[in-house]
C-alpha cells in the first residue's frame, strides 16, 4: 500500500471517529469560541460558575487561591464573591451538597468538573449547556439533546428559558421521534446573545480550570517563539561568518 493510500485511510478513519463521537452525544456540536486570554470572560465565568453550578459539582484540582492568582482577583473578592461554601483562601473549590442528599435527588454524587474540558472538549460543554429542554417523561423534567437523559436539570433555565424540543419523524414504529431543534417558548431574565456569551465564559472558565498552568503556558510561549527566531538569526550570522571565505 503507497504513503498517499495510507493517508487516506487515516484520514477516512479518523473522519469515522469523529462521526461516530458526535452521533454518540447527540449530533453535531456547536463551536464555543472561547479565549484563554480573555481575563474579563475567564473572571464572568468563574462568578457563572460558582452562582449557578458550584452548588453540585465540585472543582477538587483546583484551589482559590491559584484561581485569585490566575484571574487577577484579590482574596476578598474571592472570599466574598465566589466562595459559598466556608472554605479557607488556600483551599480546594468543593460543594456544600450533602452525599446523601445527592444520592436521594440524583441516584449518585454528581461529577467533579475539574477535568470535564480536557475529556469533552470545550464544544461539548458550550454545545451541552444551551441544549437542555423540558421533558416531563423524565424524573427531574428536563433533559439534554447533546446528552440525552442526563440526570440533572437545567441549572441555568433562568437565565435561557423555558426550552422545548421540536421533534422528527421515527425511523422506524415504536422507536422514540428524535429531536430535530430546539424553541424557547418562554423566554429568560437574558436575551439569546447574552445568554451565550454566559455560556461562552463558563465554558472558558472550565477550560482554565482544566489545566490552570496552560495561561502561564501561553504568555511564555510567546517569549519562547522570540527567543528561537533570534537564535536562528544569531546561527545564520554565524553560518554565514564560517562559510564567506569557502567557495
Amino acid at each position: 500500500m503507497t504513503d498517499k493510500w495510507m493517508v487516506r485511510l487515516l484520514f477516512a478513519a479518523a473522519m469515522l471517529f469523529c462521526t461516530s463521537a458526535s452521533a454518540a452525544d447527540g449530533g453535531a456540536l456547536q463551536q464555543a469560541g472561547n479565549d484563554l486570554g480573555d481575563r474579563a470572560s475567564l473572571q464572568r465565568g468563574a462568578q457563572a460558575y460558582m452562582s449557578y453550578c458550584s452548588g453540585c459539582h465540585s472543582l477538587k484540582y483546583l484551589r482559590y487561591s491559584r484561581m485569585a492568582e490566575d484571574l487577577g482577583l484579590t482574596e476578598e473578592q474571592v472570599m466574598d464573591n465566589l466562595n459559598f461554601t466556608g472554605a479557607a483562601f488556600g483551599e480546594q473549590i468543593q460543594v456544600a451538597l450533602p452525599h446523601e442528599a445527592a444520592t436521594q435527588w440524583f441516584g449518585k454524587m454528581p461529577p467533579d468538573l475539574s477535568l470535564i474540558a480536557r475529556v469533552r472538549g470545550s464544544d461539548w460543554i458550550y454545545s451541552y449547556l444551551k441544549s437542555f429542554y423540558v421533558d416531563e417523561s423524565r424524573p427531574l423534567g428536563w433533559n439534554n439533546a447533546v446528552f440525552p437523559n442526563a440526570s440533572m436539570p437545567n441549572p441555568l433555565w433562568e437565565l435561557q428559558g423555558m426550552q422545548h424540543a421540536v421533534y422528527g419523524k421515527a425511523e422506524q414504529p415504536g422507536l422514540d421521534p428524535p429531536v430535530t431543534g430546539l424553541k424557547i417558548d418562554t423566554p429568560g431574565k437574558v436575551d439569546a446573545r447574552a445568554y451565550d456569551q454566559t455560556v461562552r465564559d463558563i465554558t472558558n472558565f472550565l477550560e482554565y480550570a482544566g489545566e490552570p498552568a496552560a495561561l502561564k503556558r501561553q504568555s511564555i510561549g510567546v517569549w519562547v517563539v522570540l527567543f528561537l527566531a533570534l537564535l536562528t538569526f544569531l546561527a545564520y550570522l554565524l553560518k554565514t561568518e564560517y562559510w564567506k571565505d569557502v567557495h
